[in-house]
């Protein structure tokens, strides 16, 4: 690995998750023994931030529901504050599977580490790869083509999911987007990658395994994957549109 697990910061957006956030965190810390857990109560109305602290999770709170890229936007700032050069995405609802961690930061860039490999600033867990029975249909699955196909030739490098919630970031990542991170709707998937390639981040993919819901409710009900598809060009738009970050870094 890159960079040890006690350097990483396992971010874990939570909007009403007190049915399985306890579960969730358990198994992060008991997987990833070293790493550090961050709940960030995205204005939950429930027992979340309980649930995540009697688990053993560092626990911020927003004082209303700003969305996943309002929250990972917090958890940046907190892993540039507290000197951690590593910040992954993770599921509260138990979706994604820590065990996928290692092999996600390993293929991050290490060269302010020891090792001195010259990897990715960010790297996608996709799901969509082989060997992964997770599926959308309808409206959603178009939209997921169209991006990774637009996204990928812009980019310079295959991206089978863009808009994937499963993400490692390292130090130059981190610094980017603890202050140019897009809190609207789709915005931390989709335009995210943008800002951080006209930022000069390097982008890497790895296939991850997904899983079905510990518990809670769904963030996609049927009336939001019929209007996914109009939102997902939206969003592209706005990130081709959008002015590039104010803070650069080499490629």
């Amino acid at each position: 690995m890159a960079f040890p697990l006690e350097r990483v910061l396992i971010v874990m957006p939570a909007f009403n998750e007190q049915e399985v956030i306890a579960s969730v965190v358990r198994e992060v810390r008991e997987t990833l023994p070293g790493a550090t857990v961050l709940v960030v109560n995205d204005g939950s109305a429930d027992a979340t931030t309980e649930r995540a602290r009697e688990a053993g999770a560092r626990v911020l709170e927003l004082p209303f529901n700003l969305g996943v890229g309002g929250a990972m936007r917090l958890g940046f700032r907190y892993a540039e504050a507290n000197g951690f050069p590593v910040a992954v995405q993770l599921d509260s609802d138990g979706q994604h599977n820590p065990a996928d961690v290692p092999a996600l930061v390993a293929l991050l860039d290490a060269s302010e580490g020891s090792n001195g490999v010259d990897g990715a600033d960010v790297v996608v867990g996709a799901r969509f790869t082989e060997g992964d029975n997770y599926e959308v249909r309808g409206p959603r699955k178009w939209a997921m083509r169209f991006l990774s196909g637009v996204l990928s030739r812009a980019l310079h490098v295959k991206l089978s999911d863009t808009t994937s919630g499963f993400k490692a970031h390292g130090p130059r990542a981190i610094s980017i987007f603890a202050r140019e991170y897009p809190a609207e709707y789709l915005g931390d998937t989709i335009e995210a990658l943008v800002i951080g390639h006209r930022a000069g981040l390097r982008f890497a993919q790895l296939g991850v395994t997904m899983r079905e819901r510990a518990g809670g409710t769904p963030s996609h009900n049927p009336l939001k994957s019929a209007i996914y598809l109009g939102r997902a060009f939206f969003a592209l738009a706005i990130a081709f549109l959008r002015p590039r970050p104010k803070t650069g870094v080499e490629s």
